[in-house]
């Protein structure tokens, strides 16, 4: 196992292409931990408050169509 100096390092050393390769990898590995995270938000409830607030909103006119909005 490398320790997270001698990954920089190697990330350091790499070429354009490389660098490039590894940085879509990251962003990749990212966004499938924030969808994970958000999945297992949502199972545990701990989101619920976000559609209470949305129901509520809607129930009082407080929401906009986007479809709408953009065209304006």
């Amino acid at each position: 196992m490398q320790t997270v100096q001698e990954i920089q390092q190697a990330i350091a050393s790499l070429s354009e292409d490389d660098y490039a390769r590894v940085r879509e990898w990251m962003a990749e590995f990212e966004s499938d931990s924030w969808d994970r995270q958000i999945e297992a938000d949502v199972e545990a409830g701990r989101l619920d408050f976000l559609i209470a607030e949305a129901i509520e909103a809607r129930d009082q006119g407080r929401l906009i169509d986007l479809d709408v909005a953009e065209r304006s």
